[in-house]
């Protein structure tokens, strides 16, 4: 068995940095590099450069790989499907893997009222199109977001990017119509309170008494855009009270609440879909990332209500809803649901926090360690006291890391917290062996 990891050059070593220059050279910087590893094959929690290194990888390419780097059952999937069916585009003719996999998130989302569901590409197209579906249904305009929150790249999702840094950088003007709020983020609590349940409180209240009272008639509001936890933001989970608090808020004002799973969604949290564990039930959902285990697919899934009347032609798009990708997305639920993936998911996120909580007390740097189910983070920061944020150690720990073989990715407002993405179904000794380099590397720089 070949020793995993196994670095035999340093990295990027010759030929990744080669492949890094002629990236330098014929792609546009912002299209933006984390790691200095050229990957030229995977499988399971493994991947391995042009160089013949292998790494580990916590990453799970920003949570999209959850079942793990060429997984067989998806590769034969994806070879089967591509025998019979590429592409038709669902405006043209209709096709079984598009309407099953519509069918079969319906049924596995929060609620059971009558739904409908639209498959794209990207979570950017997710969101752009569930303000879409709410604006037209609704007749009204605008959109509440919030601060430290990330939607995507494409107008209105950056326009609902509630950080500037880097995406919004010499972009505007954004989308009309679109108001934030500051997110009951209890470590930063923006209202002064460590109180975890007064931050979420708070967060409800300025909604009502602020925001609604001096920037924007509720009458006018269409919709509530949150991601059920803040993914780039730094994995910030919020106080348990404030979701069925915000829920009553949009109902009291017949608000919709979109809740942005695309980071979140298909069991990474321990349930299949995060918002399950604060028991509401929103009016639309987005999801995409794990959803076909890295094939592009999203989908919006929202009420009969919301999506029953939605103008002919105004939805979709050429490549929206794949049969490739639709039959592999079929298979991702499929096998999260033989193989239990959610609940074996709930059980290591509790055997890492318990870890990482062992390394809170060790090393006073790490400021705060949140998250839910395996999805979590660290916050770093100068000082336990004043909780000045450290994104130099953050830097150094995940450099460490990658020098060790073991792939991590950085989050948060000020870029000083580490998140671990690993895919959910990494063998025990592979996730104890990443564990340990992780340790190492907070031990030498924190």
């Amino acid at each position: 068995m070949v020793k995993v990891p196994n670095i035999v050059t340093k990295i990027p070593g010759p030929k990744s940095q080669e492949l890094i220059n002629q990236r330098n050279e014929y792609v546009p910087a912002g299209v933006y590099l984390v790691q200095p590893v050229t990957i030229a094959k995977s499988h399971g929690a493994v991947v391995e450069d042009v160089d013949g290194n292998t790494l580990l990888d916590f990453t799970s390419g920003i949570g999209v790989t959850s079942l793990g780097h060429c997984t067989d059952e998806i590769v034969s999937t994806i070879s089967d499907q591509a025998g019979k069916l590429i592409h038709s585009c669902i405006h043209v003719a209709n096709y079984k893997p598009y309407i099953d996999l519509a069918k079969k998130l319906c049924d596995i989302t929060p609620g059971d009222h009558k739904k409908r569901a639209l498959m794209l590409n990207s979570g950017s197209e997710a969101v752009e199109n569930a303000v879409k579906i709410v604006r037209q249904s609704t007749g009204r305009p605008n959109i509440v977001s919030f601060e430290n929150s990330f939607h995507g790249r494409t107008y209105m999702a950056m326009t609902l990017t509630g950080k500037w840094d880097p995406y919004k950088v010499g972009l505007g003007p954004f989308v009309p119509g679109v108001y934030f709020t500051p997110y009951p983020y209890s470590f930063r609590c923006p209202w002064g309170t460590d109180d975890k349940e007064e931050c979420g409180k708070a967060a409800i209240h300025h909604i009502e008494k602020s925001l609604f009272k001096t920037q924007v008639d509720p009458e006018t509001v269409g919709a509530i855009i949150v991601e059920t936890i803040q993914g780039e933001g730094g994995f910030i989970d919020p106080p348990n009270n404030f979701y069925p608090m915000l829920k009553e808020l949009c109902d009291k004002h017949d608000i919709k609440l979109i809740v942005d799973e695309v980071q979140t969604g298909f069991g990474r949290t321990g349930k299949m879909f995060a918002i399950e564990h604060y028991d509401i039930v929103p009016d639309v959902i987005t999801m995409a990332k794990a959803i076909a285990n890295g094939l592009p697919l999203s989908a919006v899934v929202a009420s009969e209500e919301l999506m029953g009347d939605i103008y002919p032609g105004s939805l979709g798009g050429t490549y929206g809803g794949n049969p490739i990708a639709c039959a592999t997305a079929l298979k991702v639920i499929e096998i999260m649901e033989r193989e239990k993936i959610p609940e074996k998911a709930e059980k290591m996120g509790k055997k890492l926090r318990k870890q990482l909580n062992e390394l809170q007390e060790k090393y006073p740097k790490i400021g705060e360690v949140r998250g839910l189910g395996p999805m979590l983070a660290m916050e770093f920061v100068k000082d336990p006291e004043t909780r000045k944020p450290d994104p130099d150690t953050s830097s150094a720990v995940m450099k460490e890391c990658l020098k060790n073989g073991l792939m991590t990715l950085k989050a948060g407002l000020y870029s000083n917290a580490i998140r671990l993405h690993p895919p959910l179904t990494i063998e025990d000794d592979l996730l104890e062996t990443g564990m340990d380099i992780l340790e190492a590397a907070i031990k030498k720089h924190a």
